[in-house]
């Protein structure tokens, strides 16, 4: 599966990175919202992970430009935060994510989590 990781902390991102990458998927990585949408023109993922708290253009304005766009719209995202007081699950899902993870993730399910997802 080709999954798009979006997440400004170094330490995370390698983590789902390994994570994902060992149960045999292939993960690009994007640091903030600008370089996610030219990774995703550039070779669109089967699904998205999304960090809601990132530099610039936060996560969930993110998914939202996402879900607008005919190109990407169908790409199922799934939002994870650390900070679940700041984004609720409700208004995380409402913006059009098919699922949401508050961290720490669970590194034993995630991979089968998100390929659940696409199927």
């Amino acid at each position: 599966m080709n999954i798009l990781v979006i997440e400004d902390n170094p330490s995370h991102m390698k983590l789902a990175h390994h994570v994902l990458s060992a149960a045999g998927n292939n993960v690009n990585g994007a640091e903030a919202s600008g370089q996610a949408l030219e990774v995703i023109k550039a070779d669109k993922p089967q699904i998205i992970l999304v960090d809601l708290e990132l530099p610039g253009m936060d996560g969930l304005t993110l998914i939202r430009k996402l879900k607008a766009d005919a190109d990407m719209a169908d790409i199922p995202i799934v939002a994870v935060t650390s900070y679940p007081e700041r984004f609720s699950r409700t208004e995380v899902l409402a913006a059009g994510c098919v699922a949401y993870i508050a961290k720490p993730i669970n590194t034993r399910t995630l991979p089968g989590q998100l390929e659940q997802l696409v199927k």
